[in-house]
């Protein structure tokens, strides 16, 4: 069996592979080669923590696993991050445990992978502005990934906590781009792309903050009752998804369907605009919201990636199991 520690991540596998991962599964789930088993995700009663399991096969890998996880919300006080998981791969032949990956930076990358998926697929190719909603630990690589599909010109970004903000100001000046911290309207008026990644339980970004033309990805919501956008702004916009059954359940779209604003036909998977089989946007003018709740299958993918990149550079611990 193969170990490949947390600390080993962010050596072996960069943003662009982890893209490409995740590009491939999105593909695979569309073909209906690749599907994602029931979400396990549960309150424990214990450090407010979220603990939980997702999971899946992709038979074009073959790929077969799952990831072990959840937040704990007083882990900062304890100078570590709050968001912990662990990947498991199984060989698909045998059922045998193939290989463990540490889980905290792989998820924050293939996260900002699928958000700058679907700006690559959907958004204007004249956006130049591009807005973030949220300014947490997430927010960074949301940015640095999506800086890379657009020839954006200038960010602007909103925090309940403004002094966080200084987080998404360091990645724009790294890229050489302004930053402004301005209101929620401002962003919804500049903004040719919006990016929201909160933990929030309820609305931030209304629909009428929003102007025509504008690519959504909403990222922030993956646990029932979870809200970013109103519910209104969903049933406004063309959506798409990485997993309608999430979406419907546990990510931005619950609140649009339980409302009756939308049904899950009118739902879209973004594997269906990569394989060729939906266009994507149709027009300038129209709104596109993509509500990314993270499916196991984009775990499992960038951790196999990580597993043969680390056995290709000699970077694999291996141990009898």
């Amino acid at each position: 069996m193969i170990i490949v520690p947390e600390k080993a991540i962010g050596e072996l596998i960069s943003p662009s592979e982890c893209l490409a991962a995740v590009e491939q599964v999105f593909a695979s789930m569309a073909r209906r080669s690749a599907y994602n088993f029931p979400v396990i995700r549960e309150a424990i009663g214990y450090q407010d923590a979220l603990y939980g399991f997702k999971s899946g096969f992709d038979r074009d890998g073959p790929t077969l696993g799952l990831k072990a996880g959840g937040f704990w919300p007083h882990n900062m006080a304890k100078g570590i991050t709050n968001h912990q998981s662990s990947v498991f791969l199984f060989d698909a032949d045998t059922g045998r445990c193939r290989a463990i990956v540490g889980g905290n930076l792989l998820t924050a990358l293939r996260t900002a992978a699928a958000s700058s998926l679907s700006i690559r697929y959907l958004a204007r190719t004249d956006a130049k502005v591009i807005g973030i909603i949220g300014a947490g630990h997430q927010s960074a690589f949301q940015l640095r990934a999506a800086l890379g599909q657009r020839k954006f010109e200038r960010v602007v970004g909103w925090n309940v906590e403004p002094d966080m903000l200084k987080r998404v100001a360091d990645v724009a000046a790294e890229a050489g781009l302004p930053f402004e911290p301005v209101s929620l309207d401002q962003l919804g008026a500049v903004a040719d792309v919006i990016i929201t990644i909160t933990s929030s339980f309820n609305a931030i970004l209304k629909a009428d903050q929003v102007r025509p033309g504008t690519h959504i990805a909403c990222m922030g919501t993956d646990t029932k009752g979870k809200q970013e956008v109103e519910a209104a702004l969903v049933a406004k916009a063309t959506v798409f998804t990485d997993e309608i059954a999430q979406s419907v359940t546990i990510g931005e779209c619950q609140h649009a369907i339980s409302a009756g604003l939308i049904k899950d036909s009118q739902i879209t998977e973004i594997g269906q605009v990569i394989i060729g089989k939906h266009p994507g946007r149709s027009s300038a003018d129209e709104i596109t919201l993509f509500d990314g709740t993270g499916v196991g299958l984009q775990d499992l993918a960038v951790a196999s990636a990580v597993v043969d990149l680390a056995i290709a550079k000699g970077a694999a611990i291996e141990v009898e199991f």
